[in-house]
């Protein structure tokens, strides 16, 4: 089953492109995105046996569903995005491109292909197999930003291709640094080899080691100062690739930090990796505090809100015991509730046709229901209750008070005071602000059609994380923290 997982999004992927019929890709999509969660279903229910190079262990199983809920919700999206967007920027992407004579197969394809390697890289078991995964999640989903084929989106592909290759080689060498920790050890690869003998491993080259993955796979993550790729990408992406990079992919390069954390704690050097992620942590969420205060693009500022979310899941694995099981519980409710407001996001540009703060004004009016999937979804993200992401961000603090760690939960604390200060500005005024210079005509002719298929995936990422700030249920609760020891981060 396992390997159905994987086989099921590469084949539709390649049948999309390859089915001469314009409508099937369409159709492959929805049925390869409901087979992939029904398979993953399966693999909580009998978990395929494990294997050096690939497995459903418990975090990866975690991770792989959130993965698979999203890209259930996006395709629903994408079909009706779809069809919107047939007119011009279909057209646009159909001059000079791959596959010029099936645009949308190529972009149902690309979106396959990105949901495949993302399973991957949840699921690989060996740090050689995990690189090539994340790799290849960065050249699948690189045609997927470049849709609109504006000079700002070359130049956001560019970014993404250049920075974010460099960083998976600086994790490369990471890989050969882990090699050279073992060397004369006879100890396995893979990383449940690593964990089981990582006292054996040479502390030097795997501290060194370390610092690579988190600067390479950081890259990945969007943690800074290694984000540059990541505000232009997720600004010039469709809003439903925005939705995947920001919700799915940087859960992605998040693991693979924690897996190689996790190594360094059973070596005994937990304290210097966490220490490192604390760092990171803390940088991240003061650079996206700075360019919130000011921020004029609404999916930019939700770019940067997702640094300030990865560099608060680095901060409460670096603090470590409750605390990483806080930042399990953010990665869910942030995906959750990040995805809806990339959606939303894509809803309100059609709208006003502008990505500028400036000019959309009065949502709740123009659009009911997106506007208040707008407000809640800076309720969630913003850490208001009864929202998942204020309980896990509870959780953390809770954790870094327990641990005695008062320096870090004041700057916690801080920071995310003034990144709520910074949307509580965007967002209300987004929402009830009023602006003379509206072309109400076209607004409300365009205002007054909210389709349902544009609403329900957001509606339904709304209340998945609306329940989790209500009752998280125990059985989940007690996954987050069976994950946390698996990994062996303590």
């Amino acid at each position: 089953m396992i390997w159905a997982v994987l086989l099921v999004p590469s084949v539709a992927g390649l049948l999309a492109m390859l089915i001469p019929m314009r409508s099937a890709p369409r159709w492959l999509l929805m049925t390869a995105a409901a087979a992939h969660i029904t398979l993953v279903a399966g693999l909580w229910v009998r978990p395929s046996p494990a294997s050096h190079w690939i497995a459903a262990d418990l975090p990866g199983r975690l991770f792989l569903t959130i993965t698979s809920v999203l890209f259930l919700a996006m395709a629903f999206y994408t079909i009706g995005y779809l069809r919107r967007e047939s007119g011009k920027a279909i057209k646009d992407f159909q001059e000079g491109f791959l596959f010029t004579n099936k645009p949308e197969a190529t972009f149902i394809g690309c979106l396959l292909f990105f949901l495949a390697t993302m399973s991957l890289a949840t699921l690989s078991q060996h740090p050689g197999l995990l690189w090539i995964a994340v790799e290849a999640t960065t050249l699948v989903s690189a045609p997927l930003i470049y849709f609109h084929r504006h000079h700002r989106s070359l130049e956001a592909t560019w970014k993404y291709l250049l920075i974010c290759s460099v960083g998976i080689a600086l994790a490369l060498l990471g890989n050969f640094f882990l090699v050279i920790a073992a060397k004369g050890k006879a100890i396995g690869l893979d990383l449940a080899n690593l964990q089981a003998h990582a006292t054996a491993l040479n502390p030097v080259w795997l501290k060194a080691a370390f610092v690579l993955f988190v600067v390479g796979y950081g890259t990945k993550m969007g943690l800074a100062p290694m984000h540059n790729w990541l505000p232009d990408a997720h600004s010039e992406a469709p809003s439903v690739v925005s939705a995947l990079l920001s919700g799915a992919l940087l859960n992605c390069a998040f693991l693979a930090i924690l897996r190689f954390h996790g190594i360094l704690s059973a070596a005994g050097l937990g304290d210097f990796s966490s220490q490192i992620l604390v760092l990171f942590g803390f940088i991240s969420m003061a650079t996206a505090a700075v360019f919130l205060i000011r921020q004029t693009d609404a999916k930019r500022m939700l770019a940067y809100s997702s640094i300030e979310h990865m560099g608060i899941l680095a901060l409460g694995t670096g603090i470590g015991g409750i605390a990483a099981s806080g930042a399990l519980l953010h990665a869910i409710s942030h995906s959750l509730a990040k995805a809806m407001l990339f959606l939303t996001a894509g809803n309100l540009m059609h709208l006003y046709n502008t990505k500028d703060i400036l000019k959309i004004r009065g949502v709740l009016q123009v659009a009911p229901v997106t506007g208040t999937l707008w407000v809640a979804g800076f309720l969630a993200i913003a850490g208001f209750p009864p929202f998942g992401l204020f309980l896990s961000e509870l959780t953390i603090l809770t954790g870094a008070l327990e641990s005695g760690r008062w320096l870090v939960a004041s700057g916690y604390l801080l920071t995310l005071g003034i990144i709520f200060v910074a949307l509580t500005r965007i967002f209300l005024t987004m929402s009830f602000g009023i602006n003379e210079s509206w072309d109400h005509a076209r607004i409300s002719d365009r205002g007054m059609r909210e389709p349902s298929w544009s609403l329900l995936p957001g509606i339904a990422l709304g209340a998945g994380v609306l329940a989790l700030g209500l009752y998280v249920p125990p059985k989940l609760w007690q996954c987050i923290q069976d994950a946390v020891l698996a990994i062996g981060v303590h």
